[in-house]
């Protein structure tokens, strides 16, 4: 969430920054009502630590009375005592409600990302060019003929939503993972194998709840008193797992993957560009993650696009990469760079990979520090993470990109000696 100083001393620029995002009437709404809780709660402060020391001045008192034999002046009624529990109890009250409010608000934009929607998404690199393809198929219907997808088994077994590799496409998919993981140990990144199952606090560090809490699968209350989801995607499994936690500065940059399958309530719509594998309830992701110095974010975020870019770059895909809005980015996000591959059924762009500069948000949220050698006071980490890659997003592009006059399907050439062949061809 955001820094409350930050709030009292600038909230001006704060209200600036959030306009890019939120209406400003709604923006000066929850700023007025996280300023007047804030003075309630540091007004009750005040009383209760005064209370407190009254009553310590007074126990001193009547202590010392007793050590030299003089008759101790009365300690306070009950009535007074029971003021003290009142006050603390209003303060839960108060606090409980101040960090309900400060959790909805979004985090502030980088100065660099533009307010609006996509419509003001801005494309910053382009590598290749579109492929020519004549008479493009799609890779729905090229999944079929190549034996590689099973649409309609998918949603026997799980409902609209679902699908099925088969064959050659479940080597091609886990063939797809497993380069993935391998560039990213090459890369430098700590491979981890997470829960699928979270605790709510975990969606809550990650800034995807209470906004976001109805998008995610949830078990019930019965079987998970303490809260517990199906992750939506490893960012939140991977900064979920230091929630609490002091990082030891001489490790930082602290960088991180994981594999995960992905589950979440959102599903395909009738828009072509969305058909497939494209969207669904449940797909398959490598995640990065960077926990970093303040001062190393910047370089960071751009370490990590590069890496994205040029893992599709090995893999011979057209894509450029855009700059999001701060409409179009996730809240918990300063700044967000989406990696996109050329689709060319659609005649369109699609994301394979955001990869996001969070901040000290999370931290905050998760409360995830790091303390300078010799130094007492802590401070806030920054996260940033990227998808390396979505690879339901990625097989379509390969079949669409690849695709032959004859119907094969030419294999990316990093990807032939994990699949065994380096051509896939219509089942006959």
């Amino acid at each position: 969430m955001l820094d409350m100083e930050l709030i009292r001393k600038d909230r001006e620029a704060v209200a600036t920054a959030l306009a890019k995002r939120l209406d400003p009437a709604e923006v000066n709404r929850a700023l007025d009502e996280i300023q007047r809780l804030d003075q309630e709660r540091r007004a009750l402060i005040t009383e209760i630590d005064a209370e407190r020391q009254r009553r310590k001045a007074e126990a001193r008192a009547y202590a010392e009375a007793k050590r030299s034999g003089v008759a101790p002046e009365p300690v306070a009624p009950e009535a007074e005592r029971k003021q003290l529990a009142e006050l603390e109890s209003q303060l839960d009250e108060v606090q409980s409600r101040l960090r309900t409010t400060m959790s909805e608000l979004p985090n502030l934009p980088a100065d660099d990302v533009v307010a609006g929607g996509k419509e003001a998404n801005r494309v910053v690199r382009t590598f290749g060019e579109p492929p020519a393809v004549e008479k493009v198929r799609d890779h729905v219907e090229l999944s079929r003929a190549l034996g590689l997808v099973d649409h309609e088994r998918g949603v026997k077994l799980g409902g609209s939503g679902f699908w099925m590799y088969t064959g050659l496409g479940a080597r091609l998919e886990w063939a797809l993972v497993n380069w993935l993981i391998e560039q990213n140990i090459q890369a430098g990144y700590e491979f981890l194998l997470p829960p699928h199952l979270l605790l709510d606090s975990a969606g809550f560090a990650a800034g995807q709840f209470p906004k976001f809490y109805d998008d995610v699968y949830h078990l019930d209350k019965q079987s998970a008193p303490r809260g517990q989801f199906l992750l939506p995607t490893a960012e939140t499994a991977i900064l979920g797992a230091f929630q609490d936690e002091i990082l030891e500065t001489p490790k930082l940059p602290l960088k991180a993957f994981a594999y995960t399958p992905c589950y979440r309530r959102e599903a395909a719509g009738s828009h072509s560009d969305e058909r497939g594998t494209v969207r669904g309830h449940q797909f398959n992701k490598v995640e990065i993650f960077q926990f970093t110095l303040p001062e190393q974010a910047g370089a960071a975020l751009e370490a990590m696009v590069g890496h994205v870019e040029g893992l599709v770059e090995k893999l011979g895909l057209h894509f450029q990469t855009s700059l999001l809005a701060a409409g179009d980015s996730s809240a918990a996000m300063k700044k967000t760079l989406d990696v996109e591959v050329w689709m060319p059924s659609t005649g369109k762009y699609k994301e394979v990979s955001s990869v996001s500069w969070g901040g000290d948000y999370q931290a905050r949220r998760a409360a995830i520090r790091y303390r300078e050698p010799g130094g007492k006071q802590t401070r806030f980490v920054h996260t940033l993470n990227g998808s390396a890659l979505a690879t339901s997003r990625l097989f379509p592009a390969i079949l669409e990109q690849f695709q032959q006059p004859d119907g094969s399907v030419v294999v990316p050439e990093v990807l032939r000696d994990k699949l065994g062949t380096d051509r896939l061809t219509p089942v006959r």
